[in-house]
């Protein structure tokens, strides 16, 4: 592992400790994920990439206890995760609305079925809204929302019950170019208001330099922690780094990665 990074050990929330997985099949067993060791420190923004298959769906379920370590362990706030846990919010590709609920009904199902005091998180749903710029849409219903604000009701969701952590996976990536960087900025902006930890999957490398503090390049399955790199851009950031000498650089760097024979 090629590792390209000084950022050091302070206020760890996430280790993953020599943490592999092995499926077991009718045809036998398929290694998903070689061992791996990562830290991520509190209020970090960690973005993983690599290609299709290597693994990082699987490694953010490990982490949020819905899939379990076939060797090593992974720790959150120094406990073992053996299921799913509170302090984790998750937002998938998809935003998963329920149709038949309104904005405010779908923000609130976390808080539902932890069983949380509804009147305490209403107050918290209606005030996340606000800040993703959808405060006066709590009664509209998914279908009267584009594809970009109804992801950022799944985020409101996955960050109602004040999780410390959010797990990313693919958030943007149905969604057209335009919205994906608008959304990306958005995503800055909500991690610098709420301070949360971040862990986000990405096949996009300009995204994954754009978001992150440290981005993780893993090498295809069965997948490894192949270099880390640290981003040395300035927040907030805009959408004219893009063309940053150093934003270039960076994505041209980890983009080589793909094309080294290691790597097929």
């Amino acid at each position: 592992m090629r590792v390209v990074s000084s950022a050091g050990p302070a206020s760890p929330v996430i280790e993953i400790k020599q943490a592999s997985k092995t499926y077991r099949t009718a045809d036998g067993e398929v290694v998903a994920l070689k061992p791996l060791d990562f830290t991520i420190n509190d209020g970090e923004f960690i973005v993983v990439v690599g290609p299709s298959g290597c693994g990082k769906t699987t490694l953010l379920k490990m982490i949020a206890g819905l899939l379990p370590v076939s060797g090593g362990e992974i720790t959150v706030e120094n406990r073992v995760v053996t299921r799913p846990h509170r302090n984790v919010g998750i937002v998938f590709q998809s935003a998963l609305l329920l149709p038949w609920r309104d904005v405010l009904a779908n923000v609130m199902m976390p808080v539902e079925v932890k069983g949380l005091d509804k009147d305490t998180y209403r107050q918290r749903a209606l005030d996340l809204l606000k800040m993703v710029g959808l405060g006066g849409f709590e009664r509209k219903y998914p279908w009267q929302l584009s594809g970009g604000m109804q992801q950022r009701v799944s985020i409101c969701r996955a960050l109602v019950h004040d999780p410390k952590i959010l797990l990313m996976d693919e958030p943007f990536g149905a969604l057209d170019a335009m919205t994906r960087e608008k959304m990306n900025v958005e995503l800055q902006r909500i991690q610098r208001e709420t301070g949360k930890t971040i862990l986000l999957i990405t096949h996009s490398i300009p995204e994954a330099v754009f978001l992150a503090d440290r981005v993780m390049v893993m090498t295809a399955r069965p997948g490894k922690v192949d270099a880390v790199y640290d981003v040395p851009l300035r927040r907030p950031r805009t959408l004219d780094m893009l063309s940053d000498p150093a934003f270039v650089a960076l994505t041209q760097k980890i983009r080589a990665h793909f094309s080294d024979s290691h790597l097929d």
